[in-house]
């Protein structure tokens, strides 16, 4: 992109920022953003509820810098229970204290205290986003980030002649966090969502909507091109996203350049981002995006969801002129819900853009299992099947997150028990991971604190092997702190002899959000070179809250510049 419209795209995002109410210092590319949690009223879906939002937006504020810029951001909380906020996607090179997720690197930041998050951007260009780490608060907190080339450099794709965000998200009729906190004390559930939205709007399909009061309109020039930042911030589900009419061709994946890919669709799982190209070509009209979830589970007698209703969320892509908008737009033909053939042959197409340097000489291996559980309850006084408790674990470990963040507890050697360092590289159990009757292993998984220590400099090679345990499905795993070579991915049980041979070892996507597949497999490499504590998990908020998840400590490396930074003087306090 050509320095003068990069200029005048910049100029337009921080303009509009301001009019949000953001402010944004373009010193030295080093900028300063306000965050203000707050309980704001919002009506969708024939519901209105309170529910906290940032500077009162939904979705909240979009953060734009450069590739390699910093962004204080400082986060006052105004509302009326702790939380803390994540930068999905940006590594922190040495600043897990800046990294947000509750417990894990920090405590919350409590109702009337303030904290100033520093983002450190490095080599990430693209499409970000963040999102608030605790419970289930995400669900209308979070916002875009934009990382644009540095100054000089160009897009490796046709410069667009706009720029647009599209946020996908849920809407949900209850008060979450209270309707979380009795679900998790009952070992039952979470509430069903009762919608879908486009940048905060459910569209014209449900009831109380229309096409013009309820639905976002993305307003297009006659043959312009545009680049479509994609955001899933999704609670539960994958999505298949597309345009009526239009084609779209996806340039990019979680702030990393790909291989172009020209199709009607995308599927794009909860926790990834995607940049995509189109052309405002067809006849001036509406014309309908739509986004409808991928439903990869196997239902069983865990769950009673076969028969809810998988509903669409719609916008309009708005060409600009006179004209007599249509009474019914053309709709995009989305695959099917439950279409795995249309996902498969999707994600099989994300590659890199150019060959990559993979990680070859490997140094540390992990064999992760994926499950969801039941743990039984004495009397059978529990709220979920069976009247047990929903669990889901990592290799049959349900992580149990500390009072005390683990962070502040390795930082500072503080052996109280916040957590051990025994997370098995392997099952200690090995059975058919993805058929056959294993209710054995479906019940009563370990429960604790279980990390995993991994010394600076190491190559890493984690498979994430899915299995048939409480209903197979797809599992979108994320790792803090790191972006990952997603090297492979197959069906069945990862064979450590024939598997390695259908790595892609040449232009593998870098990622920081995958999706393995269910009753099948996913291998990622990496080197652990951000010394620190990292969150792994689910992004599906329903898995991560019954505890699929886990942390990484990378430890120092020989040299300061190898090490992580002191912590700030201002972190929240855990009491």
């Amino acid at each position: 992109m050509g320095m003068k419209k990069m200029g005048l795209i910049i100029g337009f995002l921080m303009g509009f920022f301001f009019l949000d109410g953001l402010v944004l210092s373009m010193a030295a590319n080093v900028h300063h953003y306000s965050f203000v949690l707050k309980e704001e009223n919002f009506t969708r879906i024939c519901a209105t509820k309170s529910m906290l939002t940032v500077n009162g937006a939904f979705p909240g504020p979009t953060i734009a810098v450069r590739k390699g810029d910093t962004a204080f951001v400082n986060v006052h909380n105004d509302g009326n229970y702790g939380v803390t906020i994540h930068w999905h996607g940006v590594k922190q090179p040495r600043n897990p204290w800046s990294d947000g997720p509750e417990n894990i690197t920090q405590c919350p930041i409590h109702p009337g205290q303030n904290f100033t998050y520093e983002v450190n951007f490095s080599d990430e260009e693209g499409t970000l986003w963040w999102h608030a780490h605790s419970d289930w608060t995400r669900a209308s907190v979070h916002g875009a980030i934009i990382i644009l080339p540095p100054i000089g450099n160009t897009y490796p794709f046709p410069e667009p002649d706009e720029e647009r965000t599209i946020v996908l998200g849920s809407w949900y009729d209850e008060d979450l966090k209270e309707a979380i906190d009795e679900s998790t004390a009952a070992g039952s559930g979470p509430p069903e969502v009762a919608g879908y939205t486009i940048n905060g709007w459910q569209g014209d399909v449900y009831y109380c909507s229309d096409i013009e009061n309820t639905t976002y309109h993305l307003h297009v020039n006659y043959n312009n091109t545009y680049l479509l930042r994609v955001v899933n911030a999704v609670m539960n589900e994958e999505m298949f996203f597309g345009i009526a009419n239009h084609t779209l061709t996806v340039v990019a994946q979680d702030a990393a350049y790909i291989k172009h890919i020209v199709t009607d669709y995308i599927m794009i799982t909860p926790g990834q981002t995607m940049d995509i190209l189109f052309t405002a070509n067809q006849t001036p009209s509406y014309y309908y995006m739509a986004a409808k979830p991928y439903i990869s589970i196997q239902f069983d007698n865990l769950f009673d969801e076969a028969d809810e209703e998988y509903n669409s969320t719609s916008a309009v892509v708005h060409y600009n002129g006179t004209y007599t908008p249509p009474s019914s737009p053309s709709y995009p033909n989305l695959p099917n819900n439950t279409n795995q053939d249309a996902a498969d042959n999707f994600t099989a197409k994300i590659k890199s853009l150019y060959n990559v340097t993979v990680p070859t000489n490997i140094t540390k291996s992990m064999f992760i299992t994926i499950a969801v559980n039941q743990i039984e309850c004495a009397n059978q006084s529990c709220g979920g099947p069976n009247n047990n408790r929903i669990a889901a674990s990592l290799t049959n470990i349900t992580f149990d997150a500390p009072t005390l963040d683990i962070l502040y507890a390795y930082y500072w050697s503080i052996n109280n028990g916040t957590y051990t360092t025994d997370f098995p590289a392997r099952p200690l159990h090995y059975f058919n991971f993805t058929s056959g009757n294993n209710t054995l292993y479906e019940y009563n998984p370990m429960v604790g604190t279980n990390v995993t220590k991994v010394k600076y400099g190491e190559a890493v090679e984690i498979v994430y092997q899915g299995t048939n345990l409480g209903g197979a499905q797809n599992h979108p795993m994320h790792l803090h702190g790191f972006s990952f070579y997603l090297i492979g991915t197959g069906y069945g049980i990862f064979n450590e002899t024939s598997s390695p041979e259908t790595y892609n070892l040449d232009d593998p996507p870098l990622v920081n959000t995958i999706g393995v597949p269910r009753n099948g497999w996913s291998a990622v490499r990496f080197i652990a070179d951000n010394p620190g504590v990292w969150f792994m998990h689910c992004h599906i908020e329903e898995h991560a809250t019954w505890g699929m998840a886990t942390v990484i400590i990378v430890e120092d490396g020989p040299t300061n510049q190898t090490s992580m930074r002191p912590p700030p003087p201002n972190m929240p306090s855990c009491s």
